[in-house]
């Protein structure tokens, strides 16, 4: 079995005595418990599964919240000399400062500080920070930017096209490296889907194992033994092409067969997971609707109008994922796209997740989005965390647009939360639902985020 697969029974829970102690902050103690409960042959599958999932969860969660309150009030004050207390204490009650328990102290999200630059364009200019990426900068130039003309340009026209060309690289830290040592590494390449086309792998090295291009997780695999520390490199290429959808124009399309969208209603544990509060919450967004396409449209209106964006710690440590930030009402791009595409299950609306780059000619990063079915458009688009960005620059003409298209500036890779790669790993995952930034293991591990270097370059984006 991939022991990845144990995440699928997180919602299982934590027996309450180690609970407690990992909501303290004592993971020394309920790793401890973990094992010892571990080592009895009376504990059920699932029970099983849930406790080693979490016991390496808390192996790898203190990395992510390395900052006493006078080290995080530092580092801002590094940018704001006269950053108050008050400030910093009400930006914690707001959600906008993440936090855990270490040892029963408090300790401070490693990327607070970018999370208020990207969140609140007051402080990022006060800060002196300046953004980047479309939806980090929206609404920070005072001009037409890159996306309200993509937008304008694909309402006049019905769609636009980019030619993208994109450099990845995956590497073990040298430190960590030893001669002869077996390596298996992932990259994200583009996959075979509706806004890609003309993909071409254009260099690998090594030579590797490129994955079908109809792959739920595409990736390029290298594996072996190696004598030198390598530098693992994919250089791709494709066209992405982006239509507008007009969603004042009714019609009905060719419906799929429902043995094709059965699987886009059905629950996803651990974290597409129809709780009794998303169920009551998805009945209350949809009251009084009977048009599917209203019923999504107040779905991806609740999340935008009302989340905050918030940097997260890595997935790997995560519980609840889409329940949680109906609760905290903050998240990030896939936090967002989980809950819109439970919640549209939810109301039987067929949902489904992908995933990959932003592609920009000056800037590459990570990014989650979600679809959606509705009988009069077909499968559509949406994309919280760009309508949630819209919301902060005050652009409402944006987040509609991102409720049922896209921009063209996008590599898709991932059309599957938590599907496997055709070469599977063998151990834990950096990531174990989605794939960005790739992967990297040896024979006996995987290997965790910090531990190897990982670059995205775009090396061409050029409007056709």
């Amino acid at each position: 079995m991939d022991i990845n697969e144990t995440f699928r029974s997180l919602n299982v829970g934590l027996p309450e005595d180690i609970l407690r102690r990992k909501l303290y902050g004592d993971f020394e103690g309920a790793i401890r418990l973990i094992d010892s409960r571990l080592a009895r042959d009376n504990v059920p599958r699932g029970l099983r599964d849930c406790m080693t999932a979490q016991r390496e969860m808390m192996l790898r969660t203190p990395p992510d919240y390395p900052y006493t309150r006078e080290q995080a009030m530092a580092r801002v004050r590094s940018h704001i000399p006269d950053f108050t207390q008050e400030e910093f204490d009400q930006r914690v009650d707001d959600g906008r400062i993440g936090w855990i328990y270490l040892d029963g102290q408090p300790r401070y999200f490693a990327r607070f500080f970018e999370t208020m630059c990207k969140a609140e364009h007051a402080f990022a200019r006060r800060a002196g920070v300046e953004l980047r990426g479309v939806e980090s900068a929206a609404g920070a130039g005072g001009k037409e930017d890159r996306l309200e003309r993509c937008t304008r340009l694909m309402m006049e026209r019905g769609s636009l096209s980019n030619r993208i060309r994109i450099r990845a690289t995956v590497r073990l830290r040298d430190e960590l490296f030893e001669p002869g040592m077996f390596l298996r590494a992932h990259l994200p390449v583009p996959a075979a889907c509706e806004q890609q086309s003309e993909i071409q792998i254009e260099k690998l090295y090594p030579d590797g194992i490129v994955a079908p291009e109809d792959a739920l997780q595409r990736t390029v695999c290298w594996e072996g033994k190696w004598q030198e520390n390598p530098l693992f490199t994919v250089t791709y290429s494709y066209i992405h092409t982006a239509k507008f959808h007009d969603l004042t124009v009714s019609g009905t399309v060719l419906p799929p067969g429902l043995e094709e969208l059965l699987p886009f209603l059905r629950e996803e544990a651990p974290h597409i997971v129809f709780s009794p509060y998303l169920r009551a919450l998805a009945a209350e967004l949809t009251l009084g609707k009977q048009d599917p396409l209203e019923k999504a449209r107040s779905i991806y209106d609740f999340i935008t109008l009302n989340m905050k964006y918030t940097f997260m710690p890595a997935y790997f440590g995560l519980e609840n994922i889409a329940e949680n930030c109906a609760r905290s009402f903050t998240g990030d791009c896939g936090v967002f796209a989980l809950l819109f595409i439970t919640l549209c299950r939810c109301a039987g609306i067929p949902a489904r997740w992908q995933s990959g780059l932003t592609a920009e000619p000056d800037f590459c990063g990570g990014h989650d989005w979600a679809q959606f079915y509705v009988p009069s458009c077909g499968w559509l688009y949406a994309d919280p965390s760009y309508g949630t960005a819209a919301v902060r620059a005050g652009n409402e003409e944006r987040r509609r647009f991102y409720f049922g298209s896209l921009d063209p500036y996008r590599m898709v890779a991932n059309r599957q939360f938590q599907a496997p790669f055709t070469v599977e790993k063998a151990h834990w995952r950096a990531d174990p639902y989605d794939n960005q930034v790739g992967e990297l293991e040896t024979a006996g591990r995987g290997f965790r985020y910090d531990e190897f270097e990982r670059t995205k370059e775009v090396l061409l984006c050029e409007e056709l």
